[in-house]
Parts: C-alpha cells; structure tokens; sequence
C-alpha cells in the first residue's frame, strides 16, 4: 500500500508499506477519503517527536478490510467512521472519563504519534469494538470525515465553554475548528455569537455556520470592540481556536468574571508557556474557568456526530475547499502549510 509521509523537518513523500495486520481487538481499514489537517502541518515543522518514515494523518474514513477475533461488533466490508484520537477504553484514564488522555496526556493521539497515520490506502484501528463507527448510508464520505476531528474538537470547545441558553460567547478566529466550535454554540443555545476572525472569506462563512457578529481584529482592538458589544461586562465565554498567545491572553480578557475559557487551540508551536494576563483573571480569584480538550472519540460519540449531521442540524461540508486525489496528497498537504487559493479543507479520495 501507499502511505503519505514524514520524511524529515518540512519533508514529505508517499513511501510504500505493507498492509497491516490487525491484532486481536484491531481492525484494519480499506481508506476511501480523508482531510489533512493543519496538526499534519505542525508535526512536519517538527513540533512532535516523530521518526521519519512515520505515516501522517488522522482524518480518515473507509470500508473494513478484516478484523482482529476479538472484534465483536464489525466485518469485513462494514463502512466506518474513526475519530483522529483512538483511546483503548480501558485505561484508569478512560474510566475515569478523560478518554483524550488515554495512558498519560494526549495519550489517545494514536495516528503518527504512536503508530503509523490514516493518509494511506489502508490503516490500522486500535479498539476497534470502541472507536469505529457506522457511517448511516444517507451520509457521504465527505459528510462523514468532519466527524473524525473538526467537529469532535470544535463542539468540544463549546461544550466546554459552558454556554449558558441565550448567553454570548466570543470565539477567537475562524479556521476550520472555530467554524465548528461556532457552529456548536448555535446548536447549544447561544443568544450572542461574536466571531475574532480577520480574513474576508472566513468571515462569511463564519456567519453561515452562526455568528451573530464579526470583529475584524486587523480594524480594531477586538477585545475592546468585545467589551463594547456586552455594555463592558465581557462575554459569558469564550473560546480560543488557533493556538496564539495572544488569542488565549485575550480570552481570559474579553470573560466576565464566573466565565469559562475553553480552549481548543494547537499551541504546540507558541512556545514553551502562555502567560495569563493577571488583573483580567481577577488576581486568580475572578471565578473565570480554563477548560481544555483533545477531540474527543469513541464509538458512541461519533454516532452522535454523525446524526447531528444526517439530520440538518450541522453541515461541515462548506469547510472543504479543494479536493484531490491521494496521487496528488502532497499539494493539498502544501496548500495547507501556505494557506494559498483560501484553502480551508483539502478532500483527498482514493479510487
């Protein structure tokens, strides 16, 4: 089989691989579509501790080509779903409800980390009774693909931000997990959508999946403009989507004090801290909550990503910009490192 990828710091290639074998709670999977994700992107820069040679990717779904014999619940030829983070289930971790952090933090960051990615014509599953799940036969593959991590990790990030019904919420830019945290405010009941987010065509779309409001940080102070819109009280939440500093710092500023910060931003590359802004965080006795998530997986949770999407109340397909097919994974992998042509979301099919 062919497998896009990491060949050494901002190197790629497809490398030629044997088909795996699954183990015995395993499964492997025939990939029909997937994404790239800018996480990809950070782990080329070398962000991650990753062993060239190493498969890329976590956005993926397919058609089981066999399973392990203790797989119960799927057969070869059953159409799947998989979220990017594969947690074992079992762990003290996983029982006690943190399934993100399967066996240690950010433990469940299986593909690439641990183990060889989805962009590849086939892929492994661990868990696979766990984590894999049906893709309902009204849904595409592209439908079904936002599921395995832009709209787990978007919905986390404002499940997270405890909205209150009719509450507002500022959510700090609009690349592909703000829209889907964007449009997971809507779905959980915000009254007051407020969009950070500079770039023209990101802001249209970011009124299309729920923003009430647009801040232009390029033409204005957005967390003054903020304080403006909530007669200077700030926002009951807020939710930092692209990993910068500063859009964390501004955050815990723009949050009214018993508010929550959720995060959901990749900070791997900000550095090796993140200061908190300490007069906006009441001294440290502001009553303001700092949540944080890894897209969340699992069977059950991605069946009811998927319903939320066969049934209208979210349409993620809007994200994808480009498509491809996996001969050409290595210019939708670059368009994403520029960010050139608009590009949101590369769709990236096999046959």
């Amino acid at each position: 089989m062919r497998v896009f990828a990491f060949l050494g710091i901002n190197k790629v290639g497809i490398v030629e691989r044997p088909i795996p074998e699954p183990g015995p709670d395993d499964a492997v999977i025939r990939t029909t579509a997937s994404l790239v994700c800018t996480s990809d992107v950070h782990t080329v820069r070398g962000v991650l501790p990753v062993q060239p040679g190493r498969g890329l990717g976590h956005e993926s779904v397919g058609i089981v080509h066999s399973v392990g014999r203790n797989v119960a619940r799927w057969k070869e030829g059953d159409r799947i779903a998989v979220c990017g983070a594969t947690p074992c289930g079992k762990c003290d971790w996983c029982q006690r409800g943190f399934t993100s952090q399967c066996g240690g933090t950010l433990g469940s960051y299986k593909f690439t980390v641990q183990r060889d990615g989805n962009l590849a014509e086939y892929f492994l599953v661990n868990d696979a009774d766990f984590n894999l799940a049906a893709v309902p036969k009204s849904l595409t593959d592209e439908q079904a693909l936002y599921a395995t991590d832009m709209l787990t990790t978007g919905l986390a990030g404002a499940e997270n931000a405890e909205i209150p019904l009719g509450g507002t919420v500022a959510i700090f830019a609009q690349g592909p997990v703000g829209l889907c945290a964007t449009a997971g405010a809507r779905l959980l009941g915000a009254g007051l959508i407020i969009a950070v987010e500079p770039v023209p065509h990101r802001q249209a779309l970011a009124r299309r999946f729920g923003a009430d409001i647009i801040v232009d940080p390029s033409q204005c102070d957005a967390v003054e403009r903020i304080r403006d819109l909530t007669g200077g009280v700030g926002v009951d939440s807020a939710i930092e989507a692209v990993g910068l500093p500063q859009t964390f710092e501004n955050c815990i500023k723009v949050t009214r004090a018993g508010g929550v910060i959720s995060n959901v931003g990749y900070h791997g590359e900000a550095g090796p801290t993140l200061q908190i802004p300490l007069a906006d965080f009441g001294l440290g006795m502001g009553d303001k909550k700092i949540r944080t998530a890894l897209c969340p997986g699992g069977r059950d949770r991605m069946t009811r990503l998927l319903r939320l999407i066969e049934t209208g109340r979210v349409d993620p397909t809007p994200l994808t910009t480009h498509r491809f097919h996996f001969d050409q994974v290595e210019r939708a992998f670059q368009l994403m490192v520029t960010k050139a042509e608009n590009i949101i979301k590369p769709l990236i099919t096999y046959a």
